[in-house]
């Protein structure tokens, strides 16, 4: 029985070429220049051909297994893994944590081809490309950074939504610092900044959107103190820039500040496929997951600047951190030198060779850990609680009463909403002469 052998289309013009040959319609010189070969190789094949037949022209490699072919066992072993413990991962961010945490050393290509071919596509669904004309750069690291939340399922169902604050350098991509909060606020934005400013210097300007966080409507018109000032009305996140002399540069549109939404996309992939692994379910563990994830992301995606140099100014000498991330109302002192503040009454104690300060203008600084103080150009004042007074000593009172017996007022509103005096009633008469 002969063995059945299978040429390509290239082995088999070589095979008919060759036959030409030893029918001598060819000579082995026409025969080299019509397969582009040297005379040498072609009476190399003619020889092997008349000595072995068709089977000595198909490659000697054919149905033999690749020596760098990756072993059965591994690539079992690969797709095992991205359908229990990393499921929903990324191929480029399943490749690095292969090597990273399960010391499996492969190419993004070939996990890509291992999975394809066990059914496992990407999660991650990108849109089709659009022209787009890409803005330069900022030329040094601090020049520009752009500030941005992104609420969204982090937990995926495990705890609650929070949203991500956070800044991206435009000079390099790097990212200062980011972190959850149950929701996007303005005392967020403070924490952000001050960790920005306290461990990278003060930037030169930041890039928002044009959230009432950062800009007043301009439908709102400024109080008769900043008109007479000449002064336009700023959010408390408005005069902390200020105060620091930080440029504000609002975003009309999201694609405007596309650096940080790409952020965001890239993070709602990898970091939540993290928090996943990690069994985040709290706001705290949400933030402790930060603090491996984003040293490793900043290594991976940030890239050098155009220019030598950081822009990042340092605070002066006598910088205090607490009087300038704060929130900072303005406030009229009592005659009994007493300040009132949401809720909260502070007695202002005699300081500064100042005995009095009844009738004075006072700059109240809620402070982000929640304690109180109190400013008069500049200078602070001693104070502390003031007493209650018996107005709100009498409603405390009532509500406790009614949280000890709720039953019992609930009957006795009842009662007297249902017992209404008729019409006839010695009470009513008088109305209805």
């Amino acid at each position: 029985m002969k063995e059945k052998v299978t040429l390509n289309q290239k082995e088999q013009n070589r095979l008919i070429v060759l036959n030409q040959v030893n029918t001598g319609n060819l000579t082995i010189s026409q025969a080299a220049k019509l397969l582009n070969l040297s005379v040498r190789h072609v009476k190399r094949l003619l020889a092997a051909y008349r000595k072995e037949g068709a089977a000595a022209l198909a490659h000697g490699n054919r149905g033999r297994k690749p020596h760098n072919a990756l072993d059965a066992n591994l690539k079992r072993g690969v797709v095992e893994l991205a359908k229990s413990t990393y499921a929903g991962f990324n191929t480029q961010h399943y490749t690095e944590l292969l090597a990273e945490r399960e010391g499996i050393n492969l190419s993004r290509s070939s996990v890509r081809r291992i999975l394809l071919s066990s059914g496992i596509s990407s999660p991650r669904k990108r849109r089709p490309p659009k022209h787009r004309s890409r803005r330069e750069r900022y030329p040094q690291e601090g020049m520009l950074l752009q500030i941005d939340g992104s609420p969204h399922d982090w937990l995926e169902g495990r705890g609650p939504w929070l949203s991500l604050v956070g800044a991206i350098d435009d000079a390099t991509g790097k990212v200062p610092y980011v972190l959850f909060r149950e929701q996007e606020d303005a005392q967020g934005y403070f924490l952000l900044l001050q960790h920005i400013v306290q461990n990278e210097g003060i930037p030169v300007a930041l890039y928002h959107d044009c959230h009432s966080i950062f800009e007043i409507s301009q439908d709102k018109s400024p109080s008769i103190e900043e008109q007479l000032e000449g002064k336009r009305p700023l959010t408390q996140f408005g005069r902390l820039m200020e105060e620091l002399s930080i440029m504000s540069v609002p975003a009309l549109s999201p694609q405007a500040k596309g650096r940080i939404e790409r952020l965001w996309g890239t993070f709602q992939d990898r970091l939540v496929s993290e928090m996943r692994l990690a069994g985040a379910r709290t706001l705290d563990d949400a933030n402790k997951v930060l603090v491996d994830f984003l040293p490793r992301f900043n290594q991976k995606f940030a890239v050098g600047a155009a220019e030598i140099g950081i822009a990042y100014r340092k605070p002066n000498s006598g910088f205090k951190a607490e009087e300038v991330f704060c929130f900072k109302y303005k406030r009229t002192v009592g005659t009994d030198n007493v300040v009132r503040f949401k809720g909260n009454r502070l007695q202002i104690m005699p300081s500064n060779g100042r005995l009095s300060y009844a009738r004075a203008k006072v700059e109240v600084h809620e402070r982000l850990d929640g304690s109180l103080a109190i400013y008069y150009q500049g200078q602070s004042l001693l104070s502390h609680p003031a007493p209650v007074e018996a107005t709100v000593l009498r409603q405390r009172k009532l509500a406790q009463v009614i949280a000890s017996t709720p039953q019992r007022f609930e009957m006795a509103t009842a009662s007297r909403s249902n017992n209404k005096p008729d019409l006839a009633h010695p009470w009513r008469r008088w109305v209805y002469k």
